[in-house]
């Protein structure tokens, strides 16, 4: 689960995707602008808006990209398999997808939630009194949450497992086979992958654990230090640092390790199965709408403000991108938008 909320549109972002796209799940749809949290797990990505709406893209099989109607009011996303959560600014929880083991039967009562994460088979809502509600595939005891449930401040879930960290720094693991990790202290973020863990401490390194390790998704690479958020996929681990870059290590067959050029400006991540998402604030000089994308539109905006200067009518310093700015809309900056034209955040 990730949850990002913006000031106001001008600082929402666009997504870029990478690694495997069989089912579509990198073919990111336009407008590419506007978004304030992602989230994947398997073979589709969800997508949250500032005006609190869902966009999903990818595998659809069984309807996990549809939000019900009304798609509105939404403030966090989380993917599970086949099936995708979203949490209402009135505490609520929906679901929709695969249901075969009632992950989208979210218990009553559907109040007070903070936080939702989703397994593949499972799901995780964190209410507001620090206890965790789990739902869905239990076989390995994943749904069972220990005692006492209680002092919870954040969930996250694997394929067979779940995690709460608890208000004092440590983790609980529950489920298929991972304990928790040595020593279990100072930590502030948790995420779950396939078969392993991650956990951000408060000094901005990462302790990965679980599984076999057998593609280097628990050998966070050097230097670990700086990271301010991460996220696990399949396979593979993500970790997003201070200064805006993604660093992704484990499993690479698709290039889901391979951050595309620039690796700069991020501000949030997501992992599927094979493919990567991050979350970040491009700004194209040229793209005036904020579409992530430099086209006729944007045109007709500079024209509208051609030849003005401060003071007059179509005056409109957004159009001023000559570097340096010259408080004129004149050639300079055509030329500026003419070396961008068509250029898209998307890769």
């Amino acid at each position: 689960m990730l949850l990002l909320f913006c000031a106001s549109s001008a600082f929402c972002g666009s997504i870029i995707a990478w690694g495997n796209n069989n089912s579509g799940q990198c073919d990111v749809p336009w407008p590419n602008s506007g978004f304030v949290a992602v989230a994947s797990r398997y073979f589709h990505s969800l997508g949250l808006k500032s005006d609190g709406s869902i966009i999903g893209w990818g595998d659809n099989y069984d309807g996990e990209c549809n939000a019900p109607l009304p798609n509105k009011d939404f403030m966090a996303i989380a993917a599970g398999e086949s099936c995708s959560l979203g949490l209402k600014s009135n505490g609520s929880i929906v679901a929709w997808g695969w249901n075969y083991y009632g992950q989208c039967d979210v218990p009553s009562p559907n109040t007070d939630f903070v936080a939702v994460a989703a397994g593949w088979y499972h799901c995780l809502g964190l209410k507001s009194d620090g206890s965790i509600v789990a739902w869905g595939r239990n076989v390995d005891g994943q749904c069972d949450v220990p005692s006492p449930n209680s002092g919870f401040v954040a969930i996250a879930a694997g394929y067979s497992f779940s995690l709460g960290l608890k208000s004092n720094g440590t983790i609980v693991v529950w489920g298929y086979g991972i304990s928790a990790p040595s020593p279990n202290t100072g930590f502030v973020e948790i995420a779950g992958g396939y078969y392993h863990c991650l956990a951000r401490k408060f000094d901005g390194t990462i302790v990965a654990w679980g599984g076999l390790n057998e593609f280097g998704e628990c050998t966070v690479p050097s230097p670990n230090t700086d990271f301010v958020e991460i996220a696990a996929g399949g396979y593979h681990s993500m970790g997003r640092k201070s200064n805006g870059s993604i660093v992704v290590w484990g499993w690479n067959i698709d290039g889901q390790c391979s951050v595309p050029s620039p690796n700069t400006d991020f501000v949030g991540i997501a992992g599927g199965w094979r493919h990567s998402l991050g979350l970040a604030v491009i700004l194209i000089p040229g793209d005036f709408d904020g579409n992530g994308w430099v086209n006729f539109a944007d045109f007709a905006v500079l024209a509208s403000a051609w030849m003005s200067l401060p003071g007059l009518p179509n005056w409109n310093p957004a159009c001023d991108i000559s570097n340096p700015k010259d408080n004129i809309i004149n050639r300079l900056d055509l030329d500026v938008f003419v070396e961008n034209w068509l250029k898209s955040v998307q890769p």
